[in-house]
């Protein structure tokens, strides 16, 4: 994480970042610490409290009532004369500041500074040789894409199909982001193509630590487990919570932190002795429980050479006591039993009255499925496979992780 900055600045604790709040620039500043900028505000860091934009860059407001930022980076080229400076871009004006002073001259027309580039930009991120084919800065502007080498100040444009436009761009550990509100994509900055994985995500399970957000927002999970101590752990993004057994309390952690291999985005996940099986897309990842999760050797494996099936999978739980995983693929449910090898999937039943399932575990005191905010109980699964009719629907913000909404 990142250390709050100097505590003179002031503070408004009614700006929160985490109410649906679409950003208007995101840039780094020398240390690679995000600055995410709305309105007249700035965010520093992932978890801090909004500023006022002027109190760390007031020059913005000498020259121009600063009530948005369109785009801004962070120019750290180690050839270029304006390495380490970042830059902002207001209507038709770029300011320069270099150790949070603006640099003599400044402001300029964009024009001036960066021939050939629109005014009134969306977003900006800077692309380092390598990652492009020379440093270069990305100028987005609606559906256009202008590549701006930074030594010869040639550009070249583009039209954006893969995403939906960016409201603001990020270079953060060597990845690119583009963010559409308050979603975001990851992107190849040469190709401008999105990864074959579930994007747009939601920025605030990746970007903002929100105080409840990841247990308490709407956004569906992903997957949800109950061992056999009764432990629960719910998935969603790139996050998971932990409820040990006989508490309330949520512990919240990175799935990176704690499952190394699998990074982000399980489709479904169940616990059998004393082991976690987590599907993502085609391939399956088993590990020992223990204080480190480790995954076992060998591991993932295909999907349907492990248990029988192709992915997705929606869910899969194991009830108490019993050998046999329970897999649920679109609206059907099949059953693989655990004891004989090779695993096969069986006994093939309908699922008719969900749209959506996005996880499910079983325990004492029966089936739990969950179907986007609301989740449904069964005393068994014969009983949920013979259901005509769904029974009393449940919030999952309010009776599973105890929020107030």
């Amino acid at each position: 994480g990142f250390t709050s900055e100097a505590a003179s600045y002031h503070f408004d604790n009614d700006f929160d970042h985490c109410h649906d709040v679409e950003f208007d620039a995101v840039a780094v500043n020398e240390h690679g610490v995000p600055y995410f900028f709305k309105g007249d505000h700035v965010f520093k860091g992932f978890n801090n409290d909004a500023l006022l934009s002027n109190e760390s860059f007031p020059e913005l407001d000498d020259h121009h009532h600063v009530d948005h930022v369109d785009a801004a980076f962070h120019m750290h080229f180690d050839d270029d004369p304006s390495h380490e400076h970042m830059f902002f871009f207001l209507d038709d004006n770029v300011f320069s500041y270099n150790a949070y002073k603006l640099e003599d001259g400044y402001p300029k027309k964009i024009h001036e500074v960066f021939p050939g580039i629109p005014d009134h930009l969306d977003a900006a991120v800077e692309c380092h040789k390598g990652e492009c084919d020379e440093d270069s800065v990305l100028f987005f502007k609606d559906h256009d894409v202008y590549h701006y080498n930074i030594q010869t100040k040639a550009h070249t444009a583009s039209t954006l199909t893969t995403m939906p436009n960016c409201t603001a761009a990020l270079r953060f550990m060597d990845h690119y982001y583009c963010f559409h509100g308050h979603m975001f994509s990851k992107f190849n900055p040469k190709t401008l193509e999105v990864p074959a994985e579930k994007y747009p995500k939601e920025a605030r399970d990746f970007f903002m630590k929100c105080r409840n957000y990841k247990r308490c927002s709407r956004v569906d999970l992903d997957a949800i487990t109950a061992d056999g101590a009764g432990h629960m752990y719910a998935f969603r993004g790139h996050y998971y919570l932990h409820k040990a057994h006989g508490s309330d309390a949520y512990t919240a952690d990175t799935i990176e932190n704690d499952f190394r291999e699998l990074h982000s985005d399980v489709d479904a996940v169940f616990s059998y002795n004393n082991h976690t099986y987590m599907i993502k897309g085609n391939d399956l990842y088993i590990y020992q429980v223990g204080e480190h999760n480790t995954l076992l050797d060998g591991y993932p494996k295909p999907l349907k050479d492990e248990l029988g099936l192709e992915g997705p999978i929606q869910a899969a739980f194991v009830c108490d006591n019993e050998h046999t995983a329970h897999l649920i693929k679109g609206n059907h449910i099949f059953d693989v039993d655990m004891q004989t090898t090779p695993h096969v999937a069986t006994n093939d039943r309908p699922l008719t009255h969900f749209k959506k399932i996005n996880g499910a575990m079983c325990g004492a005191d029966g089936v739990t499925l969950i179907d986007g905010n609301h989740f449904y109980k069964y005393e068994s699964i014969m009983l949920m496979v013979a259901s005509k009719m769904l029974p009393e629907a449940h919030k999952v913000s309010v009776e599973l992780f105890h929020c107030d909404h």
